[in-house]
């Protein structure tokens, strides 16, 4: 038999085993099909003996047609063999118009959505998005923002030191500092970020959180205008029945300083376990920027006027969510991630 016979047959068995393919109903008949062609005595086998009386020139291409007809049987009795297996998912009439299955999508985590209503908020009231380093130098994370050196702020026991000049920044404070620095007034700007410090995880306590620093400069700045500003975030947030309130506090980088609460959302101000009867839920500190800090970055403290604000984004998503215990952000259960 010549090279050219032999590929003959391998075409006529293909197009047999495709007819004897159709009658297959069960394993059984798949079986005897595939004996029939795979076998040791089977057709395959019998053209493989052929092969072996073809001049050696002719051999390697009449070889490699039989080793493709022999994986593509296989390849289609394996393939038939799950069918079978799964008579369910055999029928193959289906309307190819309809719409595929729905592939299994994530879900954006909490802290992640909360963040972009927090920048969605204050960019309607005209505030642009800053970012700055999360390894950041002592300069801008301190001195800059008029920490004195004795400080307990700067001690090993609070802040995350990478050498003696360098830290893991414990705010986002210091990306204020370098807005300045980069511009001068009117400023107006948000900067959201991930901050560092030396805390044991609790309910309320991560080493690891975000907040959001808030800054306005320009001439005219007043109090009451961070107080209308905190007071608009708040309601677009909570609702429109929030109220908040200022206590006098210190912050070295604001002068007049103040920590503000927002009315406890639980019972909307009635008092309760949750705010300890007080009504008040306590969210960060703000203040109007003091003049050292301006004194540093270069602008007239006798013509500009500033606020400062901050807040933390875990503590306000633990408010919006009602979530008790802030180490559940962190422990990626996605059965946790799925209410969102």
């Amino acid at each position: 038999m010549s090279d050219r016979s032999l590929q003959k047959n391998v075409q006529t068995l293909n197009a047999e085993f495709a007819r004897a393919l159709e009658s297959v109903k069960d394993f059984a008949d798949l079986e005897d099909i595939r004996i029939e062609y795979l076998g040791r005595k089977g057709k395959i086998a019998n053209l493989f003996k052929i092969l072996g009386t073809l001049p050696e020139n002719e051999r390697k291409g009449a070889g490699r047609a039989l080793n493709d007809l022999k994986e593509r049987i296989q390849t289609v009795v394996s393939e038939r063999q799950k069918i079978l297996s799964h008579p369910e998912k055999s029928d193959l009439s289906f309307d190819v118009t309809l719409p595929g299955d729905r592939l299994p999508v994530g879900r954006y985590h909490p802290i992640t959505l909360v963040l972009r209503k927090i920048k969605t908020c204050f960019q309607q009231m005209g505030f642009s998005v800053a970012q700055g380093p999360e390894v950041e130098t002592d300069y801008y994370n301190f001195e800059a923002l008029n920490f004195p050196k004795e400080h307990p702020a700067r001690e090993i026991q609070d802040t995350l030191y990478v050498d003696d000049e360098i830290v893991l920044r414990t705010h986002t404070s210091p990306v204020q500092i370098r807005v300045m620095e980069s511009q001068p007034p009117p400023v107006r700007i948000i900067a959201p970020g991930r901050c560092y410090r030396r805390d044991t995880p609790d309910a309320t306590h991560t080493p690891v959180f975000h907040q959001v620093e808030g800054l306005c400069v320009d001439e005219g700045v007043t109090f009451a205008d961070l107080k209308g500003v905190i007071l608009t975030f708040a309601r677009q947030m909570f609702g429109s029945d929030m109220k908040i309130r200022f206590r006098p506090s210190f912050f070295p980088f604001t002068e007049p300083s103040a920590e503000y609460d927002f009315s406890c959302l639980m019972c909307r101000g009635k008092g309760c376990r949750v705010c300890k009867g007080t009504g008040w839920i306590e969210i960060s500190g703000a203040g109007m920027v003091s003049p050292e800090v301006f004194k540093c970055v270069g602008y007239d403290s006798e013509r500009y006027t500033g606020y400062a604000f901050g807040m933390g984004v875990e503590r306000i998503t633990m408010l919006l969510y009602e979530v008790n215990d802030i180490r559940l952000f962190y422990e990626n259960d996605v059965r946790f991630l799925h209410q969102f």
